[in-house]
């Protein structure tokens, strides 16, 4: 285990007019890290991993990086497949940190940035560690779940309207299993955030995120790929993962019982444990 720092990792570059915030952590082959979905703009990519990084960037060199509208990086108004934003942003910070082919991991929204970045730039992705993700900017279609799901439903709620602290706390809330895990501090910080910050929400609710499925394109993926889900997911369904096991030629799948849509917060021994399983080529058991 290591000392970690939240503030002297921290690091940015700019990117098409505008800043990106990224944390660098550790040392060893690079993982680069995709931050999940959440409220904005207080959700960083250091809030949905910090309890999986102790461990990863002993021998790692972890980069955790934080989407315009969301952390540290800068409010943009945007027209088109948001993940298309998100994977430019990527390649931007892998080519001013000098990395070629890297592993890739993410899980929500980041896990679909992963996918997308695979598929737009295949030469920079070694590997992929996905989750609680769709494939598709606008999401995959289900057969049993409805849409909008419930976490999906409750954002819509939060981004509606000006900061309220009340729906904040049932959002991020149903975004886990175990709902004692959110505590009124942090709701209070993603409030104070949303707040302090509002140009980030206005400029997302300016913004279109123009729909565009990539299932059939998701063939084209042929890297070592682990999918890791929340049972209890209710943004998105297990049945999401399923999907996308149908479609990666080379995908494994890892359940978490017990587990929503961050499994590196919520279950993160038995995440770094499918993690490392996975890097090392060795069994899938999860202790």
């Amino acid at each position: 285990m290591m000392e970690l720092s939240e503030q002297s990792s921290s690091r940015t570059v700019e990117v098409e007019g505008s800043t990106v915030h990224f944390h660098d952590v550790g040392s060893g082959p690079p993982l680069v890290i995709q931050q999940a979905f959440g409220p904005l703009p207080g959700t960083t990519a250091w809030l949905t991993y910090h309890r999986i990084l102790a461990d990863l960037a002993v021998d790692h060199r972890c980069i955790l990086l934080d989407y315009p509208n969301f952390g540290r990086s800068s409010a943009r108004e945007f027209h088109e497949p948001v993940h298309d934003l998100y994977v430019r942003n990527t390649l931007a910070v892998l080519d001013e940190l000098g990395l070629g082919a890297v592993t890739v991991l993410g899980v929500s929204t980041g896990g679909t940035v992963a996918l997308d970045l695979a598929m737009t730039a295949p030469e920079r992705v070694s590997r992929l560690i996905v989750g609680g993700c769709s494939a598709s900017t606008g999401g995959d279609p289900y057969l049993l779940a409805p849409a909008p799901t419930e976490v999906g439903r409750l954002f819509g709620e939060c981004q509606s309207g000006p900061a309220d602290l009340d729906r904040i706390a049932r959002l991020l809330r149903a975004i886990v299993y175990d709902a004692k895990l959110i505590g009124d501090d942090l709701v209070e910080q993603l409030y104070a955030w949303r707040i302090r910050e509002p140009e980030h929400a206005e400029a997302w609710s300016r913004s279109t995120i123009v729909a565009r499925s990539n299932l059939q394109a998701l063939s084209r993926i042929t890297v070592p790929t682990l999918v890791v889900h929340g049972r209890s997911d209710r943004m998105v369904p297990l049945e999401g993962a399923l999907m996308l096991l149908g479609y990666l030629p080379t995908a494994d799948l890892v359940v978490l019982n017990n587990c929503g849509h961050w499994p590196p917060f919520e279950r993160p021994r038995e995440f770094v444990a499918a993690v490392r399983a996975f890097l090392g080529n060795t069994s899938f058991a999860v202790p």
